[in-house]
This record gives C-alpha cells, sequence and structure tokens, in this order.
C-alpha cells in the first residue's frame, strides 16, 4: 500500500516459535503525569535527545500519519468520506496525536496539479483547491488546535516508492528546490516543524553490484547521509528553525546481501526500509545550523513482512537489543533525538500486539520518551491498517489502549480513552455563565438532499471568560447531527451540545468560537442557542 514490504539480510525460512509476552525495558521512567508539555511554544530544536522548544521545554511528538498527498489523488484519502476533515482532525487531537506527519510527491507539487478523491457535499470548503491549498488548510487548522506538523517527502512521483532519492524523471535539484519551495511557504508558520526529507530510502541490487541507497560509502550518487546534508542545509538556509528528519536506509552497503555466493564480506545484516541507521553514529549528518538534526527510523511487525528475529526463540525479548543496535543507541548515547516516523500493524497475528507493545515500552514513557509518528489515521493502508476504522469516523480500539498511555495531547490536555474516540460532553455544574450574555449568529453553508452543512457562531458578549465553554441549541424533531468540528458536538433528542475541546476552553470576553457541522435531515437553524445556560 503506502510502501513495499522492506527486505532483511538472509531470507532463510526458520522455524516458527510461540510468542511470550515480555515488556521491554523502558528507556525512559518519567511518570506520565509529567507530560503537560504538549507541543511546545514556538519552534522546535534539540538538545542531546531531546527535543525542546523556544523556552527550553523538553516536548516529545506523539502523532500520527494521514497520507494520500503522494498517491493519485494528490490529497488526504478520506476526503471522499462522510465525516469532513475538520471532523477527522479534531478526532486526531481528542485522542492525544499532538503531530502530523504528512506524506506528499513532488507531483502534488506540480503546477496544475489537481486533487481527486473528495466529497464535494461533505468538504465543500475544499471544491476547486489544489493539493497545496488544501495543504494550507489542514495546516492552519492542525495548528490552531496546538498540533505540529512534519512534511514527509513521501515519493517522487505518485507512481511509487524509491530507493534513491531521484530518479530519471525527478532530479536531486527538483527533489531540492521543491524543499525549498515548501519551507518558504511555511517560513512563518510555527505550525509546520520540520521537513522528512526522503521516505525510506533503501538498497537496490545485489552485492557487490550495490545500486540503492548506502551510508557512508562515500559515493555521492548514492551515499543518503551526504544527501541529507545537502538537502537539509539547503532548507535551513530558507527556513533556519526547521527541524531536519533524517531516516535510515535498510542495507548500510546500499546493495542486497547474496547469501548464496559463499562470500561473507557480501553479507551484512540489513534491517526495514528507512529503518537502519547503524552506520549514523559513526558517520553522522552534518547540518550547519546546530541543534536541528532527528533521526527518524521506521519499525514494523512481522505482518508487514516475516523479519528472521520474529522466528527468534526469545521473542520477545531479542527486540530491543535489534532496536539499539538500529537505532536506539542514538538516542541512549544521547547522541540525537529519535523519531519513530512510521510502524504499524494489523494486530492480526499474536505477535503483532506483544511487538507493538514492547516497542512502546521501550521509547519510554512521559514527556522524555522517544517521538514518534503512528502509521497510520488511514484505514485504507493495505499492510497495517489504520487507527480510524473503514468509516473514517470511529477508532480501532484495540490499537488507541496500546499507544493510549504514551500519547501527550496538544497543548497539554489530556486524552480519551473513549471507544468512538469522544469524550464526556457533560457540562460541568461548575462551569461559569458569561456575565452580560451572548449574540448568535447562523450561516448554512452548502445543502443537499436529505441533509445540510452549517456554521454557528457564539459571541461572548460578557465581561468575564467562560472557561470552559458550552453551546447548546435545539433543532426540530427529525434533523439529527452527522459530524461536527471546532468542539465536541453531541445530540440528545432535539438538543445539541457543542463542549469545548481541551485546545480551546476558554471564551474570552468580546471573543467568538464557530462551530461547524453536518446534519441529515430538512435545513434548520439552531433554536434557543445558549452559552453556558445563558440564552443569546
Amino acid at each position: 500500500m503506502h510502501r513495499p514490504t522492506a527486505l532483511g539480510g538472509a531470507l532463510a525460512a526458520l522455524a516458527t516459535a510461540a510468542a511470550g509476552v515480555l515488556v521491554a525495558a523502558a528507556v525512559s521512567t518519567t511518570p506520565a503525569a509529567a507530560a503537560t508539555a504538549g507541543t511546545g511554544t514556538g519552534y522546535l530544536h534539540t538538545s542531546g535527545n531531546k527535543i525542546v522548544d523556544s523556552t527550553g521545554a523538553t516536548v516529545r511528538l506523539t502523532g500520527i500519519n494521514w497520507f494520500g498527498m503522494e498517491t493519485d489523488n494528490k490529497t488526504f484519502h478520506g476526503l471522499w468520506s462522510s465525516n469532513p476533515w475538520r471532523g477527522q482532525l479534531d478526532t486526531m487531537a481528542r485522542l492525544g496525536y499532538n503531530t502530523l506527519r504528512i506524506p506528499y510527491s513532488n507531483d502534488a507539487l506540480k503546477p496544475g496539479a489537481t486533487a481527486t478523491g473528495i466529497n464535494d457535499f461533505v468538504n465543500p470548503d475544499l471544491v476547486g483547491l489544489s493539493p497545496l491549498q488544501i495543504l494550507d488548510k489542514v495546516i492552519d487548522y492542525a495548528g490552531s488546535k496546538g498540533m505540529r506538523v512534519i512534511l514527509d517527502r513521501h515519493r517522487p512521483t505518485s507512481a511509487g516508492q524509491s530507493p534513491l532519492w531521484y530518479t530519471s524523471t525527478v532530479s536531486e535539484a527538483t527533489w531540492i528546490a521543491d524543499w525549498k519551495m515548501l519551507a518558504q511557504r511555511y517560513a512563518n508558520n510555527t505550525t509546520v516543524i520540520g521537513a522528512d526529507l526522503h521516505n525510506e530510502p533503501h538498497a537496490e541490487g545485489t552485492n557487490p553490484a550495490a545500486t540503492g541507497a548506502c551510508w557512508g560509502c562515500g559515493d555521492t550518487a548514492r551515499d543518503w547521509r551526504l544527501a541529507a546534508e545537502r538537502a537539509g542545509n539547503a532548507i535551513l538556509g530558507v527556513q533556519p528553525n526547521w527541524l531536519i528528519f533524517v531516516e535510515g536506509v535498510s542495507c548500510p552497503s546500499g546493495g542486497l546481501s547474496n547469501v548464496w555466493d559463499n562470500d561473507p564480506s557480501n553479507d551484512e545484516d540489513c534491517g526495514w526500509w528507512g529503518g537502519n541507521l547503524s552506520k549514523a553514529g559513526q558517520f553522522p549528518v552534518r547540518l550547519n545550523v546546530a541543534n536541528r538534526l532527528v533521526y527518524s527510523p521506521h519499525e514494523y511487525a512481522t505482518s508487514v513482512y516475516h523479519q528472521a528475529w520474529f522466528d527468534d526463540p526469545s521473542y520477545p525479548a531479542n527486540m530491543p537489543a535489534i532496536w539499539d543496535k538500529y537505532w536506539g543507541y542514538l538516542y541512549k548515547q544521547n547522541l540525537a533525538p529519535i523519531m519513530m516516523g512510521e510502524f504499524g500493524t494489523t494486530l492480526q497475528d499474536p505477535k503483532d500486539k506483544v511487538w507493538l507493545q514492547n516497542l512502546m515500552a521501550y521509547t519510554g514513557t512521559g514527556v522524555t520518551g522517544m517521538s514518534f509518528t503512528y502509521w497510520s489515521w488511514n484505514p485504507n493502508s493495505g499492510d497495517t491498517g489504520g487507527i480510524a476504522n473503514d468509516d473514517w469516523t470511529t477508532i480501532n480500539q484495540a490499537k488507541q489502549d496500546i499507544l493510549q498511555p504514551y500519547l501527550i495531547p496538544p497543548g497539554g490536555g489530556t486524552t480519551s480513552p473513549s471507544p468512538t474516540g469522544t469524550p464526556n460532553t457533560s457540562p460541568s455544574p461548575t462551569t461559569p455563565a458569561p456575565t452580560g450574555g451572548c449574540t448568535a449568529t447562523y450561516k448554512q453553508v452548502n445543502a443537499w438532499q436529505g441533509g445540510f452543512q452549517g456554521e454557528l457562531t457564539v459571541k461572548n458578549t460578557g465581561t468575564a471568560a467562560v472557561n470552559p465553554w458550552s453551546a447548546t441549541w435545539t433543532w426540530p424533531s427529525g434533523v439529527t447531527l452527522a459530524s461536527g468540528w471546532n468542539a465536541t458536538v453531541t445530540q440528545s433528542g432535539t438538543t445539541v451540545t457543542a463542549a469545548a475541546p481541551t485546545w480551546a476552553a476558554s471564551l474570552a470576553p468580546g471573543a467568538s468560537v464557530t462551530v461547524g457541522f453536518t446534519a441529515n435531515g430538512t435545513a434548520a437553524a439552531p433554536g434557543a442557542v445558549k452559552l453556558n445556560g445563558t440564552a443569546c
């Protein structure tokens, strides 16, 4: 789906061993209660193995991938569903994903590129927009929720991934020029924090005739470490505040091992595409701006590819040493931060659950643990599935339950363990009423047979802040809520409640909030609008 399966070193069949549960020793044991920094303030930089904000506070990125912009659609998948794009971001933030990793291909950046697969009724505000314009809107809304965004050059073209950062049709110069364009486009937007330079560099060709991405081999046409320096420094020349995320390779030589030639010198230990940073300690990426480098390995379960280590009789006790070897040592030796850019599983194989539990424990708890962006939000990832179910609205609770203890919500809020990702929206009995009242205005955005979309703007005209705020209104019988955004919107009978999200709980005097929704039934304006019980 999003990536071909990775090739390990030797592919000899090994006897399958039963998996036992052994939670790996955590890298960090900072209590989860200390994780109140959210995504921090201002631009981020590094300090040893930590990511810190502009005030020096430690930040842990606990994010998710939302793919599609790298495919033929050239924009986010799931825009065809009945859940509006804002509603999907609302759920991600509410669940505790504070960072969004967005894959793209260079095709999506071309002048005249067209976004397809958009439900016009559900997302009328995206009609006619270019892929970059849609990206702008997603970034702006994610930022309003306190989320951060990492841009990921996933593919040179929408046709598929490439072992090297360039192809016969997409040159290194194009790769770098497009990165500089994006760095300039978002140069003053602190929501966008960095560039994942190229997705999953990997080996190609059989050793000694390697033609794929190597690490530290010195060949400028194949050495991914040197290419990362060229691109990273070009980006920092435009936007020196960005973090530069550098993935690993699969085989440091850039070629696949030939285990049948009886020549051990051609055989090496290989890992996942983008997952092997074993040579980064010896050959580190050197950037012109200090404290900007983050290493970003990928790690997958046996459902993606049956690596030999999953058959080790000691599994999963053998896994921490494997992670140490490929990338964990960089963190443990305080050389650089780790941000696992991709890891995921269908949980269909019993070994997968054990793998995910142990991997999360390995990253450490609390704000000082390793950062990560889970693959993926999308349910249509062929080899992993997603956090979202096929309706793009409800969530896969089995996966979420494993990830939940490690998630640090945007803005330092609290995560929701609800099976559908919807928190309790009952108004607090101590919620203050606005002093002086409120006003409400309604705008019908769109309508279609059997439904409509609207926006209700409620303004606090009082003299004191309302914290947390909660708006209610009524609809005629037969009108039912389909989705909502900018608040947690629920319906009971004919009464609809829009409860303040954790990232914008307070409504200051003179401030207003716009709650968006789609509904089923004959279009009708909200009636009897109240702000914390006070009629507007």
